[in-house]
């Protein structure tokens, strides 16, 4: 299954794997990469939102 989207190795250590690999059967993911894509993206939004409380408050 070959794919044109960019691609790239990460390395975790054993508790960080576990977590993820945890996230992955709970969330039905059926690979590694979707459930790493999905927490990537999750913690982008979460940042996302995080900077604009803050940048909210400073205009206050």
């Amino acid at each position: 299954m070959a794919t044109d989207k960019p691609r790239y190795t990460v390395s975790v250590d054993n508790e960080l794997f576990k977590r993820i690999e945890d996230f992955r059967f709970e969330n039905r993911f059926q690979t590694r990469s979707e459930a790493t894509v999905e927490l990537i993206r999750l913690g982008l939004e979460s940042l996302k939102k995080e900077q604009g409380k803050n940048t909210l408050s400073e205009n206050e």
